[in-house]
């Protein structure tokens, strides 16, 4: 399979969002909102933009504090944090007004439920008038509405959309090292609308094809590879499910 970078749809989009938060008239705030359903990409693309434009990327976790997603935005930008958290905040901020830097914050789901994690991230957007982006799932737009100050200043919104069958029919490709029939591209269309699950199937379909010497891959060996790869769809379905509930 080919290491390549798509752009989609979705992609397009989310670099348009990037440049409008970049280049917005002053006054406008400078927090933007990503939010989707799991297996559309949006780490994916996120990361890719990160590392091409230098920002900074917070992946938050789990039981996530404040002080730790503080902690994490000041060793990103380089530096050792201090032990009070007052001193924590003000080190993010003069850093960020000294050598000004792009703040991705992704899993922005686990902290919606912290008030006070929430409300410094607005501060430190207020503080420093740095682009600050939350990443999330399909429920992070609802979620961030509870926090109404820190939604009044997300100037951009967007929300990752399923794959059209154009779109999956340009992943492979872009990616598919060896030619899939129209029938196979309909069947992936048929079968899934997730990049995560796409790559999979081709990186699958195209192992089989290579050991069994075929120049093309058509419906019969997809529906191979999906039989075999089965039980870890519904591991990774019934993960997504957990997540969204």
């Amino acid at each position: 399979m080919r290491k390549k970078f798509v752009k989609t749809n979705n992609v397009k989009k989310f670099i348009t969002m990037m440049n409008n938060l970049q280049n917005r008239a002053e006054g406008v705030p400078g927090m933007g909102l990503v939010y989707g359903e799991p297996g559309l990409g949006k780490t994916f693309a996120i990361t890719w933009w990160a590392i091409q434009n230098n920002a900074v990327y917070i992946r938050c976790a789990n039981n996530m504090s404040t002080r730790w997603l503080l902690e994490e935005v000041v060793e990103e930008l380089g530096e050792i944090p201090y032990t009070k958290f007052s001193d924590i905040f003000n080190q993010a901020v003069a850093q960020l007004i000294k050598q000004p830097r792009i703040i991705i914050v992704d899993e922005v789901d686990y902290i919606t439920i912290d008030s006070k994690a929430v409300e410094t991230l607005r501060d430190l957007h207020d503080k420093t008038d740095c682009v600050i982006v939350l990443i999330g799932m399909s429920s992070a737009n609802r979620r961030l509405m509870r926090h109404k100050h820190l939604y009044d200043r997300i100037s951009e919104i967007q929300k990752f959309e399923i794959f059209t069958k154009t779109e999956i029919a340009q992943i492979i490709n872009e990616l598919s090292e060896i030619e899939m029939t129209d029938c196979a591209k309909n069947f992936i269309y048929s079968k899934t609308k997730r990049f995560r699950q796409i790559v999979k199937l081709i990186n699958k379909a195209e192992q089989v094809a290579k050991a069994n010497g075929l120049s093309s891959i058509d419906e019969i060996i997809l529906k191979e590879v999906m039989i075999d790869d089965e039980p870890n769809q519904n591991d990774e379905l019934n993960s997504s499910n957990s997540k969204n509930g």
